[in-house]
């Protein structure tokens, strides 16, 4: 059996610009794991109010594509 950590230090190593969910669902993939995540669909999201000490985001971030939305599985 593959060793899933093992992929996943080769492929940050191979792409280092790569988003952190790519590569995580590119490991589970190579060693045959189910997906972790799911991304929710801009349709699914009625309403968000995210706040951080510098942005604040809401559904129109989401439905222009400057944030995207995981639900673990």
């Amino acid at each position: 059996m593959v060793d899933r950590e093992k992929v996943l230090v080769v492929l940050r190593r191979r792409f280092p610009a790569a988003r952190p969910e790519d590569i995580a669902a590119a490991a589970n993939a190579i060693v045959g794991l189910e997906p972790e995540y799911r991304a929710i669909d801009v349709a699914e999201v009625l309403r968000l109010e995210c706040l951080t000490p510098h942005q604040a985001f809401g559904a129109d971030d989401v439905a222009s594509g400057r944030v995207r939305l995981f639900l673990r599985v």
